[in-house]
């Protein structure tokens, strides 16, 4: 089943203790796009300037990645840069550029309104509510968001969180949202908003999953070499919506297998800028990390 993205396309300059990158694309819905693309097919709706090569939108086609919605207007695309130190949980943004995405309203293609799975990236939920209002009888609805958003539109998201079934955030904009410090219980505040199931991403501690009345822990992949955690979580969504796609299963057996596919997919994302390390898989690379994933949270029953 194919995946409607709605978010960023944008160029970021990055510099970590690891090396730097100027001028490479990033993005919400690029990274969610390009990871999903491994499991099936994906519609993406964002905006550029008429400075955006047509490479890129080149290499997007390359992947499967129906570009129909991707409108290029005239001015500059948006651009981001940032700076990670040995922390690399934590961006610092120098630079933000919003150019023609300060302006983006999405208008979904006719062709992508019966889309069965719909990810609303990181945007103003005024917008991700309009776009639902342009889709027809979606199968599951997931939606991320940030700080900014928390804090300047609190109602506007909790309106939205009764649209959605999955709300995917960090630890950071869970306490935040939920105006207290137990995850655990900042879990039940914020599912009792509406969606059925949250995901809360912890970088290199992994992620949870809170079900109502359910709890999964999933790790992080231990790796040895991060250059760039820059789109790690945008990348973990798409891992975790394409396999849900592919499959067709919403149970919670199966969210739980996809959470571990999205944290194979962001454990790949860091290894490298941009999106040169997610471009360089094969579907053998995904399936062999999915298992290394099961070996080393396998324990016995006493």
């Amino acid at each position: 089943m194919s995946i409607l993205v709605v978010g960023s396309v944008a160029f970021d300059s990055v510099e970590t203790p690891f090396g730097k990158a100027e001028e490479v694309l990033g993005g919400s819905a690029t990274y969610f796009s390009t990871s999903a693309s491994y499991f099936t097919d994906v519609k993406l709706v964002a905006v550029v300037g008429t400075d955006f090569p047509d490479i890129h939108i080149e290499g997007l086609k390359s992947r499967g990645i129906d570009v129909s919605g991707l409108k290029k207007v005239p001015g500059k695309t948006f651009r981001w840069r940032g700076r990670y130190d040995y922390d690399l949980n934590q961006a610092h943004t120098l630079e933000t550029h919003l150019n023609v995405f300060s302006s983006f309203n999405p208008e979904i293609p006719e062709s992508y309104r019966e889309s069965p799975f719909v990810f609303l990236a990181n945007i103003d939920p005024e917008l991700q509510i309009k776009v639902l209002e342009q889709v027809k009888g979606a199968k599951f609805v997931a939606c991320d968001t940030m700080n900014f958003w928390i804090e300047g539109k609190p109602d506007a998201l909790r309106k939205l969180l009764k649209k959605v079934d999955l709300f995917v955030i960090n630890e950071g904009e869970a306490r935040e949202f939920s105006g207290t410090a137990s995850l655990v219980k900042a879990a039940r505040k914020i599912l009792n908003n509406g969606p059925k199931t949250l995901i809360i991403k912890r970088g290199e501690y992994g992620a949870l999953m809170f079900n109502h009345g359910s709890v999964f822990s999933a790790p992080a992949y231990p790796l040895e070499d991060i250059f760039d955690p820059t789109g790690a979580g945008d990348s973990f969504a798409g891992g975790l919506m394409g396999y849900l796609a592919n499959t067709g299963d919403l149970s919670e057996a199966n969210l739980r297998r996809a959470i571990i596919f999205g944290s194979v997919m962001a454990s790949f994302n860091v290894e490298a800028f941009s999106l040169e390390r997610l471009n360089s898989l094969c579907l053998n690379d995904i399936k062999m990390r999915y298992s290394e994933f099961k070996r080393l949270t396998h324990f016995e029953d006493i």
